[in-house]
This record gives C-alpha cells, structure tokens and sequence, in this order.
C-alpha cells in the first residue's frame, strides 16, 4: 500500500492488511452492488470499493506506477492488480463476513432478491422522489446516478415523481428498465465519462448509448423534446420533460 494511501485499509492498519493478504489465495470472485468481493483461501473475503474514481487494473508485476496507483497485489503467476484511486476515496475491508464491509446495503439489483414486489413495498414507503428511492443502496443496491436516470427515461417516469404515487404497472415497468439499462451496461463494460477504467484498463463503452444522462440541450430520441438537467436527490439529474411523465 502506497505512502498517503492509509485511508484505503479500513479494518487493518495498511501494514497489516498487506500482511493478511499475503500468502493467501483468491477462490472465487464476486460482486453486491458496488461492492467487489474477493473470497480467499482462509474464508474471509477482501471487500473492495471502488467509490468514485477507483479502478483495480490487472498489470504485468514489472510495469511501472501509475499517477494514482495507491496500492498492488504482486500475484504469484508474475502479474499485478494496481489499485489507482486519483480522489483516494477507495476502500479496503478484509472480513468474516462480507456483510460486516457492506452496512445499510440491500439486495443486489441483479439478484433474485431484487424482485418487483420488493420494489413495490420501499416505494410505499416514500415520499419522496423515485430518483431518491433508486440512489438508496438499501433499496437497491448497484444502481448510481448514470442509471437511475437511464432506468427513468426507458420506464417514461418523470424522476420527480413521488415513489410513493406510483401505481403497480409503473413499477413494474421500472423495475426492468433497472435490469435493463444495467445489463445493458455491464455487457458494454461500463460507462467511463471521467476515469474509469475496466480491469485491462480499457474504458467501457456504455456511455455511447446513453439515452439521457449528459444529454441535456439534445433532442430526446423518442419524442424530439430537448433533454432536461436539473439538480435532484443532490446530484445532476437529466430526463426528457415530454415523454417523461409524473
């Protein structure tokens, strides 16, 4: 773990995260919500958060530091993965329980859990605005700013409307515009605007098919209103007010 990176090891001091994890071999790999989940060989999993300017890239052990590398895990196969983190707001959590690393998260929203009555019940439960419900890693986890908006606007749903309000059919219809825009992006390797990078530090491509999200002054594809931004849920909102209805 670099100098000036000790915000990085959550639950260890830097030096004795770097000793726990050497030695120890990655089983299997998986991920809940924005979390990445890294179980090892003594059956606890290294919990990795990327937050919002993080990228964990798979790099040859000889190749030089990046800017903004902030950690490396030398493997035994003669790689590397860099953790670079340019606003240093990565995590690293080593844990008996996975969970322990993930307070106040709820169910994955590619996961069976992720139903539509689940979705139903948390927007009962609010006033406020569908945007705010998608944002709540406790209502559905994995799901951002990006395609929160890009869910809004495949479902027709204006994102100010109250959760509350909306009758079964809309959330329905919602719920597999989440599942939708999400695969959609997962298969296109993400979207990069800024600095993300995919693990062979190549940018993803989903961004190119954004329908909404930094489109504001452009004709909505759909119905040829100009696209919208606002400020709502505290981050930059965008939708489409002709065929987004509340």
């Amino acid at each position: 773990i670099a100098g000036g990176a000790e915000r990085l090891a959550v639950t260890h001091s830097p030096r004795a995260l770097e000793q726990q994890l050497a030695g120890r071999r990655i089983e299997a790999l998986g991920r809940h919500g924005k979390y990445m989940l890294a179980s090892l060989d003594d059956e606890r999993t290294w919990v990795i958060h990327l937050r919002m300017t993080g990228s964990l890239v798979h790099r040859p052990a000889e190749d030089e530091a990046g800017r903004f590398e902030r950690a490396r895990i030398v493997l035994d196969d003669g790689t590397s993965l860099r953790f670079n983190d340019m606003r240093k707001f990565g995590t690293w959590h080593l844990v008996e329980e996975s969970g322990d690393a993930m307070p106040n998260t709820g169910p994955d929203a590619l996961s069976p859990q992720f139903d539509v009555g689940w979705l139903r019940e948390q927007f009962a439960k609010r006033s406020t605005s569908v945007k705010a419900v998608l944002l709540d890693q406790k209502v559905a986890a994995g799901v951002g700013n990006i395609y929160a908006d890009e869910a809004c606007w495949i479902a027709q749903i204006d994102p100010r409307t109250s959760a509350r309000s909306l009758g079964a059919r809309r959330v329905a219809r919602l719920h597999a515009a989440v599942l939708e825009t999400l695969t959609s992006a997962i298969a296109d390797r993400g979207s990069t605007f800024s600095d993300y990078r995919d693990g062979a530090g190549e940018p993803g491509l989903h961004q190119v098919r954004w329908h909404v999200f930094q489109r504001d002054g452009e004709p909505c594809e759909r119905c040829g209103h100009e696209v919208t931004k606002i400020r709502l849920a505290g981050r930059g909102t965008h939708f489409c007010r002709g065929c987004q209805r509340q």
